[in-house]
């Protein structure tokens, strides 16, 4: 007769397996095999059992990763051999330097081989298995001591509790970096500004933070990873392959992540070309990165090349040109937006941020400047990534100067003096004088014109300002009066010029009723949001009648969206520049509403991420939304299907990891 303990034995040992196996395929292969639903049943399964029979719970357990109490502090660990440290080369010149240094004391002239890999923006930690099992986990601290992080490092599901070998050595030591992902990095921040609490400048330092908590349950709630990049101290009875490539390998092999983006390459100019490569790519990586690691590939000329001080002759960080930098900020002007948002922007002693010259950075309103703490003077860290706009993420307290000067919220608009007012429950504060603004007349203008409102071609933002500061235009619907001799007499702007801008403002004027309503600017009314209402109310002369009920009744449209479009078009200069605009000629088809058969994607939320041949992201989105879709910026579990094309980032990863169905655009042609 079989004894009961031992079919409860079994099963724990069957769910424990497959939990470790599926960890293994979704952190290390980035291949899960089942879709969420399944592993938190079995994570449910396994707690339930456990919970029945806790005598039974073993230390490398999936469910022991949480759950320890708080320590007091971090008790110091003193490295079995040093966690080095890297030199860095910060150009072209550098690499070529440290190449030939390498080739020099290696006695060759011939290419070496290196290993390429990105030099993540985390936390480098020490992991510690002994017979199989993660026994320590120790930051890199000065490179000799570090501190014992190990309840914390249990708590990342990217890092094994135990090794998938069936026979593990006696002692391996992996090194690699702890990390968070950009998307657990806004999760985080976005938790944190609705708590009214402090957010992270950058997800380094979130990562650091989370990785540093007393209490490990909180740690496990911030969504770290893990990759892992070297191996230190590992016991006799493990052989080690003979080049770094392939150590790799036999770490990825024991259950620990590593990066999919490291690879070999021959020579100099193939480090410097990845280096191109990654640095170009580096926005649509899921992860920080802030440069390049080069290692010679072969370990016997790695032990030839040994080391200098406390870094190894034979690797380099071609580091990235910062994204963050500090500077003075020297004052702050206000910027008047279309709807009348005026906008903070520091002035700055100017400051080379991700290789660009950043003399302006945003400060966002007067709540974030509250936040930040931040006086005209103090000097700040400005953050600029990718084409994102610079902004200040914090100031250094410690070099506050003894003449600093609080900044104020202005009383009136600094282009037109008209009063501020700040709304109830919004942090933004807003110029009242409407059109008689001519910064909001402008930006009101430039809305117009844009390619998404009535893409009038030609009529760039400069041209505009002209337009405005001589007097020609004073209405949106002036632009459509404006004359050929007007436009002759600007600087640059001969006969040719003139006749093709006067075309453009007429092609312009066949629009659709969607683009039309946009291109008036309403606050809140988005593309999506006017083609809802377009969709639903049919008719222009029936959106300007609606009241507020009527429009809470379209999709999107909430209560506050809703009072601004009556706002709007109570006004009764409002209505008389849309009737104008009509009376000059703007017309569009007439909108009918759809029949399901018509819609088969309704009720569907699609996402489009990379480029696709012979169609922009503009038509395929709206292709969809022509057939019923919504379509969003971000992947969740409630999106129906990613459309991904070549280059395809982060989307596409956290897509696969829910589980979301990744189509070709070609799926289009199916419908």
């Amino acid at each position: 007769m079989t004894n009961k303990a031992d079919n409860v034995q079994e099963q724990l040992e069957r769910l424990r397996s497959l939990i470790s196996d599926y960890n293994y395929q979704y952190y290390v292969l980035d291949d899960p095999s089942v879709p969420d639903s399944e592993y938190d049943r079995l994570y449910r399964e396994l707690t339930q059992l456990e919970n029945k029979h806790p005598d039974l719970i073993t230390a490398d357990s999936p469910t022991q990763r949480v759950g320890a109490k708080p320590d007091s502090g971090f008790a110091e660990v003193v490295h079995e051999l040093p966690m080095l440290s890297l030199d860095n080369a910060m150009d072209h010149d550098e690499m070529v330097n440290f190449n030939r240094r390498v080739n020099e004391r290696l006695g060759q002239s011939s290419d070496i081989e290196y290993v390429c890999e990105p030099k993540l923006d985390g936390l480098a930690v020490s992991l510690l298995y002994e017979d199989g099992l993660l026994t320590r986990a120790a930051t890199r601290g000065d490179g000799s001591q570090g501190e014992n992080i190990t309840l914390n490092a249990r708590t990342i599901r990217s890092i094994p509790l135990k090794l998938r070998l069936e026979k593990p050595p006696k002692k391996i030591e992996v090194r690699g970096e702890v990390f968070m992902l950009k998307s657990a990095f806004e999760a985080l921040n976005d938790d944190a500004r609705e708590q009214g609490a402090k957010v992270f400048a950058n997800p380094r330092n979130a990562a650091a933070g989370s990785l540093r908590q007393l209490d490990p349950q909180i740690t496990a709630k911030r969504n770290l990873s893990f990759y892992a990049y070297s191996m230190g101290l590992v016991s006799d009875d493990f052989e080690l392959a003979e080049s770094h490539f392939d150590r790799l390998q036999q770490i990825k092999s024991l259950g620990l992540p590593v990066s999919d983006e490291v690879k070999v390459v021959k020579g100099i100019s193939e480090c410097l070309a990845y280096y191109s490569d990654i640095l170009q790519r580096r926005d649509s990586l899921e992860y920080e990165i802030d440069g390049v690691v080069n290692k010679v590939n072969s370990i016997e000329l790695q032990e030839r090349l040994g080391f200098v001080a406390r870094a190894p002759r034979w690797a380099i960080a071609h580091k990235f040109p910062a994204q963050e930098e500090v500077t003075q900020l020297l004052g702050v002007d206000f910027q008047v937006g279309r709807t009348g948002a005026l906008t903070p922007v520091a002035r700055l002693e100017p400051v080379s941020v991700g290789g660009v010259t950043v003399s302006n950075a945003t400060l966002h309103n007067m709540d974030e400047i509250e936040r930040l703490g931040v006086k005209i003077n103090d000097y700040v860290i400005i953050r600029r990534a990718g084409d994102v706009i610079p902004q200040v993420v914090s100031i250094i307290e410690e070099r506050r100067p003894d003449a600093v000067v609080a900044i104020e919220s202005p009383k009136e608009c600094p282009v037109c003096e008209s009063p501020v007012e700040r709304a109830e429950g919004e942090a933004v504060l807003r110029c009242t004088g409407g059109l008689v603004c001519s910064s909001q007349r402008n930006e009101a203008l430039k809305h117009f014109a844009s390619r998404k409102a009535m893409d009038i071609d030609g009529l760039g933002d400069k041209l505009v300002e002209i337009f405005s500061e001589k007097g020609y235009v004073k209405t949106i619907s002036d632009l459509y009066r404006v004359s050929k001799e007007q436009i002759t007499g600007l600087d640059r702007m001969g006969e040719k010029s003139a006749e093709n801008l006067l075309a453009a403002l007429e092609q312009s004027k066949s629009t659709t009723l969607p683009k039309f309503l946009y291109a008036l600017g309403i606050r809140e009314v988005g593309e999506v949001t006017a083609k809802n209402i377009a969709n639903h109310f049919l008719t222009i002369e029936t959106i300007m009648q609606a009241d507020q009920q009527q429009l809470e009744a379209v999709s999107d449209v909430g209560p506050i969206v809703a009072q601004h479009i009556t706002a709007f078009f109570d006004n009764d200069d409002n209505r008389k520049q849309v009737q104008e605009l009509i009376d000059l000629g703007i017309h569009w088809p007439e909108v009918r509403q759809k029949s399901d058969s018509e819609l088969p994607l309704k009720g569907k939320t699609y996402v489009i991420t990379g480029s696709f041949e012979g169609i922009s992201r503009a038509e395929i989105k709206d292709k969809l939304e022509s057939l019923g879709a919504k379509v969003a910026g971000s992947v969740s579990k409630n999106t129906s299907a990613l459309i991904a094309g070549e280059k395809a980032g982060s989307k596409l990863t956290k897509a696969e990891s829910l589980g979301v169905e990744v189509l070709g655009v070609e799926f289009l042609d199916t419908i």
